[in-house]
């Protein structure tokens, strides 16, 4: 097989509005790209870097160009995993090296992993951290969708779930604390939460401060995300949570995401799939995670002004895959 080269780029992506969670607000995704080329097929990648996770555009693109070297080597996808840590960097990379892999097979990345080919999937639809009123509002107009995910701020938590159940006394609803809860609000907000007949709630404790979850009733499901990247993670989470959030931008690509489903799966934890802000290229190889799971949050091109093209197919909020030039 020719030797890959390697590029890769920062692409900034408008939000429709403002993307706003407990730990400050945004107005686009930006986002970075990896391309691989063999003179013949493409295998493409995106990835979005995490302040939270130490990451930059600048630094998460000088990580992925410092491995063309080692990828005109001929470095596969095996020897990725170890080559660079997970995080955004080596997703970009991991998921354009199952693209092109795809590419020149003539098969489908789902059949090359042992998978079953992507069904379409129902993806909750998030409403950004606001005021009370402003998230009300807000809710008001997701009518077409049957679930949704509130950020959370810790403050006025209770006044934003009443004004959005006012809104959709219909809907499904997930919460996201994004690390904002403290041990001492804790039980209050659960009753809140049981109140507001919330179903999931999301990484209410700031991670490596979360061990009062072993400590009190969960009477809703507790799910891990800034506590959960890998599958090595998994084992020490039992005690204190009943699910994970599986990101690809956390893992380090598709590889790991299907080990760390696998691991959450047998552990007995139920599984989210979830995405940052990030355009149909990087949400196609997460639908192939999200296959099963208990929760899928794959909206991230519906919170975009524009996606690229082509694109994932959104009729509403089920999500089907979408044609083999854009990833797999």
């Amino acid at each position: 097989m020719p030797v890959p080269t390697l590029t890769a780029c920062i692409e900034c992506w408008p939000i429709a509005g403002e993307f706003r969670i407990s730990r400050g607000a945004k107005t686009q995704a930006v986002v970075v790209v990896a391309e691989l080329r063999d003179g013949v097929h493409i295998g493409r990648g995106e990835c979005t870097p995490y302040a939270r996770y130490g990451e930059t555009s600048e630094g998460v693109l000088a990580a992925i160009v410092a491995m063309a070297p080692a990828l005109a080597e001929g470095l596969t996808r095996g020897q990725l995993q170890s080559a660079l840590p997970p995080g955004a960097a080596r997703n970009a990379l991991d998921c354009a090296l199952w693209d092109l892999e795809a590419k020149r097979s003539g098969m489908p990345v789902h059949r090359l992993a042992g998978l079953q080919p992507p069904q379409p999937l129902t993806t909750v639809y998030t409403l950004s951290l606001d005021e009370p009123i402003a998230m009300r509002t807000k809710a008001a107009t997701t009518g077409q969708y049957p679930w949704l995910k509130v950020k959370l701020g810790g403050q006025h938590d209770g006044a934003r779930l009443v004004a959005i159940r006012q809104a959709r006394p219909d809907a499904r609803l997930i919460v996201d604390a994004n690390e904002a809860w403290t041990a001492e609000t804790l039980e209050i907000l659960f009753h809140l939460c049981i109140m507001a007949d919330v179903e999931l709630i999301e990484q209410p404790l700031p991670q490596g401060a979360d061990a009062a979850l072993a400590q009190v009733p969960r009477p809703i499901p507790v799910c891990a995300d800034e506590s959960a990247h890998v599958a090595a993670d998994v084992a020490a989470l039992a005690d204190r949570y009943d699910a994970v959030n599986i990101k690809l931008d956390k893992t380090g690509g598709l590889t790991e995401a299907l080990v760390m489903k696998a691991a959450a799966q047998a552990a007995g934890l139920k599984v989210m799939v979830g995405c940052m802000v990030a355009t149909s290229l990087a949400m196609a190889p997460a639908l192939l995670v999200a296959q099963g799971a208990d929760w899928v949050d794959l909206d991230g091109p519906l919170l975009l002004a524009k996606d690229r093209l082509p694109r994932l197919v959104y009729d509403g909020p089920r999500v089907a895959a979408g044609p083999p030039e854009l990833w797999g």
